[in-house]
């Protein structure tokens, strides 16, 4: 081998098992059809990849139903608690057969900063959100579309 070959050889690349993809991803659910293939296309990526999955779920905060005196925040925690179960026998399913590590998590606030705070305090790399399925968010804008005009993470739309 000539010199300039060997030097070459020692600062070529090696190849490296594992991954530099996301060690984070945060999926957003809300019970909704949509949140759910989300966070099933989450948890296929978190696999592939090796990286956490955390799954949020923003409790709105309705200010209008407390005044009323309605319980809202017992509503809103007995979503978040199916959302866990329904996750929980989801995971044990899948138990041997695909290994995903996985934590729920709840914020509270509106869907868009709920995901916003989550995302920066998990320290997602990517986030991942079911498509709106409310007409007039075609008009208004999405949560999605909000996400991805901060462009803070890469952020994938799951029809």
């Amino acid at each position: 081998m000539t010199e300039q070959h060997e030097e070459y050889e020692r600062q070529a690349p090696r190849f490296e098992r594992g991954t530099d993809g996301p060690k984070v991803i945060v999926a957003g659910v809300d019970g909704s059809d949509s949140s759910m293939r989300a966070a099933a296309y989450a948890a296929g990526l978190s696999r592939r990849q090796g990286a956490l999955l955390a799954l949020v779920y923003v409790q709105p905060v309705m200010s209008a139903g407390v005044a009323l005196g309605a319980p809202v925040a017992e509503t809103t925690d007995e979503i978040a608690e199916e959302l866990v179960q329904q996750i929980r026998a989801s995971a044990e399913r899948l138990k041997g057969i695909f290994e995903i590590r996985w934590e729920f998590h709840t914020f509270r606030g509106d869907p868009y900063n709920g995901l916003v705070q989550a995302a920066d305090e998990l320290t997602a790399d990517a986030v991942v959100v079911g498509a709106s399925e409310q007409a007039g968010h075609r008009i208004v804008g999405s949560v999605a579309v909000r996400l991805v005009k901060a462009g803070r993470w890469p952020v994938t739309v799951v029809p």
